[in-house]
């Protein structure tokens, strides 16, 4: 029953065969880098009678609005169907299993009979056709005559993780187009975006007066640094700071004192509370300057009450 059918309907399939014995793992390796629809029926039949119920029952937790699961290989039907943006999400839900991440990310596998070897298809298919993509680490490719040649995969490059999906890309035969696709996008970004510190804890965005310490004003710093992905080109000027909280700082003040709202292009980023980590050096010189007639008043009103005293 797994392997009905499959030859008729030109399915890619893994090459597993009548009455082998296979482990889950062979299963999983066997869908993810050959993309075999043999794997794909055996896994849904070991599973649960219900497969598509789960996998839309896991659609609906995950909040997708614009996906349906009729099969489990991904076959052509109305009522089968997802978004790029639903697909980013399930892509994102399946690489937090490490290993999925470590199957999609694998060159070669050989099935623990030894029989099958199978061995990632987007980098071979890359060679193949010249096509550069060395920072590609892994992924899943897709084809049908209704959805094109499709790809969801994950890059890196100088420690900068990258994700991508790309659909509908032709299938002609002439050249992976749908790893053409992904070296377009992927090269664009390596190439004009970048990690940028645009938050650094070690620099400080605002300077407060003080009352009664040493000190004339006191320097505040970010409760932390913030990296943001971001065009080479970006204009730090973007970056704006909104604090909210005390003005004037006293030489006993210690704690919270306000909070710092970060943005980009008026997008919130973050949201620290600010703090003063040690009391300021009591200054008795200020503090009597500040308050010179009040101490003036007491000094009077204690010779008052002194030479009351004294008549009396």
């Amino acid at each position: 029953e797994d392997l009905k059918g499959l030859s008729e309907q030109n399915l890619v399939t893994a090459g597993f065969t009548l009455g082998q014995v296979v482990t889950y793992k062979d299963l999983l390796y066997g869908l993810l880098l050959p993309s075999g629809a043999d794997a794909a029926n055996t896994l849904k039949r070991n599973v649960s009678d219900n497969f598509i119920e789960l996998m839309n029952e896991k659609a609906n937790k995950l909040k997708l609005k614009n996906t349906k699961f009729t099969n489990s290989i991904g076959l052509d039907d109305e009522n089968n169907y997802s978004t790029v943006e639903d697909l980013l999400i399930i892509f994102k839900e399946a690489l937090k299993n490490e290993e999925f991440k470590n199957i999609i990310t694998s060159k070669e596998y050989t099935t623990t009979d030894g029989k099958l070897t199978f061995r990632s298809t987007i980098q071979k298919n890359a060679k193949k056709y010249g096509i550069e993509v060395p920072y590609i680490e892994g992924g899943k490719t897709g084809t049908t005559d209704g959805a094109g040649l499709c790809l969801a995969s994950i890059a890196k490059d100088n420690n900068v993780s990258l994700i991508l999906i790309t659909t509908g890309a032709p299938y002609d035969k002439i050249a992976p187009h749908h790893i053409e696709d992904a070296k377009t996008i992927y090269d664009y970004f390596i190439n004009n975006y970048d990690n940028k510190k645009i938050v650094d804890k070690t620099k400080p965005f605002k300077k407060l007066k003080t009352k009664y310490a040493i000190s004339d004003y006191i320097k505040l710093y970010p409760e932390r640094n913030i990296i943001k992905y971001l065009p080479d080109n970006y204009n730090s000027k973007d970056i704006t700071y909104k604090y909210k909280g005390k003005q004037i700082i006293k030489y006993n003040d210690k704690g919270t004192i306000g909070t710092l709202k970060i943005y980009y292009k008026n997008k919130l980023l973050d949201t620290q509370n600010i703090k003063v980590k040690k009391k300021l050096k009591f200054s008795l010189k200020k503090y009597i300057k500040e308050n010179i007639l009040m101490i003036s008043v007491i000094i009077v009103i204690l010779i008052i009450i002194i030479l009351i005293k004294r008549v009396i």
